[in-house]
């Protein structure tokens, strides 16, 4: 793993930093020279075609994986494991969640796992559930509750932590369309009022130009980034406001031909 030196992050640098980061399976490499920021409170999406190492990429923004070359940096320190500050949202929620604890205990146990007093668990975890919806539900159990409030639970549990950023793995990819609007609705509600850094992997085109200041454009084998394309739709947005501007359908059609040019190998 080819390293640099940290440098603090000052009020203007950004709070995801990626220079030169590459992964490789054995002989086959997924990505290779991939260089990008993130800045505090920014929303960015990674699109790019199947199997194009998107998961791979966020397990190394994550510390989850290491990478076979480059640096990540998460608000000025080098990634070599999860940062303190950085929570994930899987996209199986069904299984991150404990059938047999309440929603309430589901979201303070990684909290009771970092050391946090019993206390201020339940302040946080009540605190989290309000901010996506829940308040009502606290006693409720995950098997009593429908997919979508399911992982509006697993958001909550992200957000108690009081993270500068989250990391978002398809999360709504397991929901009905009007379910996944809602969570989408309820992710941008989040990032305005709490001020947090959101990246989210997603297959879904719309939903990247929906949600994204910047979509991230995987393409290539190995892969590279293929462009980087600030989102200059008005905001707030909504679901069909936004949709309907020509140019959400310009920034769509722009994103879906970057995806479909042909990839072509490198020795």
């Amino acid at each position: 793993m080819t390293q640099h030196p940290a440098t603090p992050a000052g009020p203007g640098a950004p709070l995801i930093s990626v220079r030169g980061l590459g992964h490789a399976y054995g002989p086959r490499q997924i990505f290779q020279d991939l260089d990008f920021s993130v800045e505090k409170g920014e929303f960015v999406c990674i699109v790019g075609p199947s199997g194009v190492g998107k998961t791979t990429l966020l397990g190394c923004l994550t510390g989850l994986q290491r990478p076979t070359d480059g640096t990540v940096h998460f608000d000025g320190e080098l990634v070599k494991g999860t940062p303190q500050g950085l929570a994930i949202v899987f996209q199986d929620y069904s299984r991150s969640l404990m059938p047999w604890l309440s929603v309430r205990d589901n979201v303070a146990l990684p909290l009771r796992s970092a050391g946090v007093g019993k206390k201020e668990r339940i302040v946080r975890s009540a605190e989290a559930l309000a901010e996506v919806g829940l308040a009502d539900f606290l006693d409720s159990y995950p098997w009593q509750l429908s997919g979508g409030m399911q992982q509006r639970v697993a958001i909550a549990r992200a957000l108690a932590f009081n993270p500068k950023a989250i990391v978002m793995d398809e999360p709504f990819a397991s929901v009905d369309a009007q379910t996944r609007a809602d969570l989408e609705d309820l992710v941008l509600k989040v990032r305005d009022e709490l001020g947090i850094a959101v990246m989210l992997v997603t297959h879904d085109i719309d939903e990247a130009v929906y949600l994204a200041d910047t979509v991230l454009v995987l393409s290539g084998k190995p892969a590279t980034v293929k462009a980087l394309i600030p989102v200059d739709l008005p905001t707030p947005r909504d679901q069909l406001g936004t949709k309907a501007e020509p140019r959400f359908a310009e920034l769509r059609s722009e994103i879906y031909t970057y995806i479909k040019k042909p990839a072509v190998a490198t020795a």
